[in-house]
């Protein structure tokens, strides 16, 4: 194959170089090239039968740190962001273990979430936690899982990865909406968070924090940043997302879509991260904690400890209501 394409090569630069010689130009071949290199990147127009918004541009003459930045960045920083995290909090369970309920189980189950929130925090998480695996293997799975397989088989890991990571984009973008919308009111900021941050929202087994359950209400800090950073870093994860997965539809120049996978690594890794937390505070590190988005029903100790001032209210209001 390489001496077919050396012999290709050299029958092209031959006729090149006929062709410059026959129209009577005094210029070598190379001296032509470089004419034709300096039009191309001056942005001289050719002709095509393409109907893209660029077709007429031959190369891509934008500043060219943009595509390095994407295998020297952001490929070290989403496999730091996922295994990372993860390496961090075994290592955080194993020396402080779990929050455990100081007072148990106490076998009455408080309603927290509707059918609805449930379905629709599973319609966004599953796509959520799918899309960071084929990312994570997209971008970079060429540095620990193609050295170790064969040709063929990567070819077919990262094919199929492409194609679960732009259908599982669609259900990500709704879930994502629904609820940033609808879950906003009960993630505002309050005076009490500050609190909650002071001492690790209670969660720290040894030294001053040990036995600290500080005020939350629906949502606790922590979750508050969560949430707010799933709906602005979100935000830029699917207007990012919608550029690469559309360019038909949104004909985004070369520039725009060179930053647009930029600014996707980017996101990915953040939220990535995030998720990471999320994952292993609500089924790990919160004894009770993952009931909540399974039956969308709390142990009432749990509600008491976790989310004290939101219970109260439900209380005094007269809202709390019981699983039958």
């Amino acid at each position: 194959m390489n001496k077919m394409f050396n012999v290709l090569a050299m029958v092209a630069l031959m006729m090149f170089s006929g062709l410059a010689l026959a129209n009577g130009d005094a210029e070598p071949a190379q001296q032509t090239g470089a004419q034709l290199w300096h039009d191309i990147k001056a942005g001289e127009q050719g002709v095509t039968t393409s109907k893209s918004a660029f077709a007429d541009q031959l190369i891509n003459v934008n500043d060219p740190r943009l595509i390095p930045a994407r295998e020297d960045y952001l490929a070290p920083g989403i496999m730091l962001a996922t295994f990372g995290m993860i390496a961090v909090f075994i290592l955080f369970i194993a020396v402080n273990g779990i929050s455990k309920l100081h007072g148990g189980f106490s076998g009455k189950m408080v309603h927290r979430w509707s059918k609805f929130d449930v379905a629709i925090h599973w319609i966004g998480a599953i796509p959520c936690l799918l899309l960071i695996i084929t990312g994570l293997l997209i971008l970079a799975g060429r540095f620990f899982v193609q050295p170790y397989i064969g040709e063929g088989a990567w070819g077919s890991i990262i094919y199929a990865s492409k194609q679960i990571h732009d259908i599982m984009a669609i259900p990500f973008i709704v879930g994502w909406l629904v609820m940033t919308v609808l879950w906003a009111k009960n993630q505002m900021p309050a005076k009490y968070d500050i609190a909650w941050f002071m001492v690790v929202g209670g969660y720290i087994n040894f030294g001053p924090f040990k036995g600290k359950h500080p005020d939350a209400g629906f949502a606790n800090a922590g979750e508050k940043l969560w949430f707010w950073t799933f709906a602005f870093v979100g935000a830029l994860v699917v207007l990012s997302g919608i550029v690469l997965l559309f360019p038909n539809w949104v004909e985004p120049s070369r520039s725009l879509s060179l930053l647009a996978v930029v600014v996707h690594g980017v996101a990915a890794i953040i939220i990535a991260a995030f998720s990471i937390v999320h994952i292993f505070m609500a089924t790990v590190m919160s004894e009770g904690g993952m009931e909540c988005m399974v039956s969308g029903y709390c142990d009432e100790n749990w509600a008491k400890q976790h989310h004290n001032v939101w219970y109260d209210e439900i209380k005094a209001d007269g809202t709390l209501k019981y699983k039958d």
